[in-house]
């Protein structure tokens, strides 16, 4: 008899935490490190919405509440998806859950049998393709390509559906590469998913950076298509757009009450309920004009902040680098550092138990002898993913804080005796 069911080798996690015990070991070691891998923003919560927290704990409200969310927070949501969407939703097709991830998983849960295909971006984020196997699932990664600036084309995601596929998610802005998708791209997308797909087929339309958008665009959601909304999943959250990582709020809009009624089960046998005053409060931040203001101050800084290490990365010799369009993270392309240090040959001349992919070893590298954290390409997708070399820098950190990380990736590059070093050390092994 196994200790553990088999369904757990068949799950992974997320490197952005993973990595947290190799930033401890180097830290005791060596001192400080500078984090470009975790995607939180460096900002407070805004006052009002802390404030709130606060009135709503002095008021007691801290019991067991509806397990589909409040219905106060569900009609704040609904009123801002039907006006930012121009759809006409109401807050029986809502549910909230604790963060942004769990309707991720449980999408996977509710709506795909065994032997089902999801398809999935990547690189994307990883809880994507990390669930599915998870459920018996197949994974069909849509690629992302750098040449396309990280989206796709319609074509492509046409060539990956069939009639097993039941899943189709799309992320816009995009987590790691801040891709962002124009209304031409979701109109033939649409058609494409309209033309062949089944119309149990549902569309998960990840928009947790809907916010975060440069260069005086506008978010942009599929299901603000014709005859989308009928088959698309949106889910966001409020811990990116108001710095409120630990707050645990995200909430999906689904097509349909029956489905949100299944997903409200699932929350009362997983979580009871998320916790009410911070419900009130997350209400607070959708309803409060304060709100527009605190966000457009943090992303303007995000967008300056891009602007500046998007060159710096780009004079790195070996490093390329698209300019994002949202979110808050960069996403080089490391092929020539990998090349100019013999990292590809020297990644396949180690042991089959010590090889994971160049980008990883510089990653690693760049951290146990360089001291800067950042994630690698396979974070965001495994499969397929071999001979891309990539990384992820999270920009939210203070200005002179990501100057002086790009700088260490500077050193990083060029060191190649450091680099022989630790590839006959291999601290990260050792303190893994």
């Amino acid at each position: 008899m196994n200790l553990f069911a088999e369904r757990n080798t068949r799950i992974d996690t997320e490197n952005a935490f993973k990595v947290g015990p190799h930033i401890v070991h180097v830290e005791q070691k060596k001192g400080a490190v500078i984090k470009l891998n975790l995607g939180e923003p460096d900002f407070a919560v805004p006052e009002h919405i802390k404030g709130e927290i606060k009135r709503q704990l002095d008021l007691d409200n801290t019991h067991y509440c509806d397990p589909k969310g409040l219905l106060s927070l569900r009609k704040a949501i609904s009123n801002q998806i039907n006006e930012t969407r121009g759809l006409k939703t109401n807050p029986e097709k809502i549910v909230v859950f604790p963060g942004g991830k769990p309707s991720i998983g449980l999408s996977q849960q509710v709506y795909c049998e065994p032997g089902d295909e999801v398809i999935y971006p990547s690189p994307g984020f990883p809880i994507y393709e990390s669930f599915i196997r998870y459920v018996r699932a197949l994974p069909v990664p849509l690629h992302l390509e750098e040449s396309a600036n990280f989206t796709f084309s319609p074509e492509e995601l046409a060539n990956l559906i069939t009639p097993k596929t039941k899943l189709i998610y799309i992320n816009f802005p995009s987590n790691p590469t801040g891709g962002v998708a124009g209304q031409a791209l979701l109109e033939e997308t649409a058609r494409v998913i309209l033309e062949r797909s089944h119309p149990n087929v549902r569309i998960y339309s990840d928009e947790i950076y809907e916010n975060i958008i440069f260069d005086g665009h506008q978010h942009r959601s599929i299901s603000s298509v014709p005859a989308m909304s009928e088959n698309t999943i949106i889910a966001s959250g409020f811990s990116k757009t108001f710095a409120w990582t630990g707050g645990r709020i995200g909430y999906a809009v689904f097509p349909t009450v029956e489905e949100a009624d299944v997903f409200k089960t699932l929350n009362i046998n997983y979580f009871s309920c998320v916790p009410p005053y911070n419900q009130e409060a997350a209400r607070e931040a959708l309803e409060n004009p304060l709100s527009k203001q605190a966000v457009k101050k943090m992303v303007e800084t995000f967008e300056a902040r891009r602007n500046l290490i998007w060159q710096q990365i780009n004079d790195i010799p070996g490093i390329t680098c698209q300019k994002p369009g949202g979110a808050f993270y960069l996403f080089p392309n490391i092929s020539g550092v990998c090349e100019n240090l013999d990292l590809i040959e020297k990644h396949d001349r180690l042991p089959i138990e010590q090889q994971s992919s160049p980008a990883n070893l510089f990653q690693m590298f760049a951290l146990y002898e360089h001291q800067v954290a950042v994630m690698d390409r396979n974070s965001f997708g495994q499969i397929g993913a071999d001979g891309k070399h990539f990384l992820r820098l999270s920009i939210a950190a203070e200005q002179s804080v990501l100057e002086k990380g790009v700088l260490r990736l500077k050193e990083a590059s060029e060191d190649l005796s450091g680099l022989d070093k630790f590839l006959n050390e291999r601290p990260d092994l050792i303190s893994s």
